[in-house]
């Protein structure tokens, strides 16, 4: 009996974050949609999620696609196809890989700073005092990151898709001589604007997920995950590892659902 107290509360447990998580959400959606918003905090959050990363995206970027420009002309290259390599590189990093990787570069890099500094805030009790101000720390913590999210992550999937195109022209066409013409020319007949809008769409929901689980974790730091830096670094390390799992995850619902 023991044993099946132990696992009901542990199912329990996890049923109540699991809810508490979805609200989380919607509440989130609510302060979002419904004004005023905190334009200048959404600017703050934009330069801090987009433009502080892409360093990082590009250098990503761009040697996803020096790599892809290898494998790709020694495995088309053995079915006299290497032609093809421009459509392969193009699709590859538009439909998947420049969505997917730059939402882990952005979950690694601004995702844990924005748990951490969450969670600092609710252990020392910053943000009991923001209520005590008046001031809903929804609109003031949780919006911001929501809004720069959806905003920075299309916008630097385009930059990864872009650079990474470039990254496999380097290697295709200076490196292992595939034509300028063939590489550009076959992109564009077999490239269309439903990959890109496939792509634009992951990117968004990547955008909300990351965010939506960064804020969650530090928002409820002291309830699930204790006080001190230890709640905080625990918090943080979930959000990481909790974030990048459901992308992957969700990518593969999103891809079965956009096909």
């Amino acid at each position: 009996m023991e044993l099946i107290r132990r696992l009901g509360a542990f199912v329990l447990l996890h049923l109540y974050r699991t809810g508490v998580m979805g609200l989380f959400l919607v509440k989130a959606f609510f302060y979002a949609v419904v004004p005023p918003v905190k334009v200048l905090r959404v600017i703050k959050q934009i330069h801090f999620i987009g433009f502080q990363s892409l360093i990082v995206i590009l250098l990503t970027g761009c040697f996803s696609g020096m790599v892809l420009g290898f494998q790709g002309y020694y495995s088309l290259s053995r079915f006299g196809s290497d032609a093809f390599l421009g459509p392969m590189i193009g699709l590859s990093l538009i439909k998947e890989l420049g969505p997917v990787l730059t939402a882990l570069m952005v979950t690694g890099r601004a995702g844990s700073a924005i748990t951490a500094e969450i969670g600092i805030m609710r252990i020392s009790e910053q943000i009991d005092a923001l209520e005590l101000m008046g001031l809903n720390p929804y609109r003031y913590l949780v919006v911001p990151n929501f809004l720069a999210g959806l905003i920075s992550l299309p916008l630097l999937t385009a930059i990864f898709d872009v650079v990474g195109i470039f990254g496999g022209y380097l290697i295709g066409v200076k490196l292992l001589g595939v034509g300028v013409g063939t590489y550009f020319g076959e992109m564009s007949s077999y490239v269309g604007m439903k990959d890109v809008l496939e792509g634009l769409y992951k990117s968004l929901s990547f955008g909300i997920l990351i965010n939506w689980v960064c804020c969650y974790k530090g928002y409820y730091t002291s309830i699930f995950t204790g006080f001190g830096a230890e709640g905080v670094s625990k918090a943080t390390t979930q959000a990481v590892v909790l974030s990048s799992v459901l992308v992957l995850v969700w990518d593969y619902f999103m891809t079965g659902l956009l096909y």
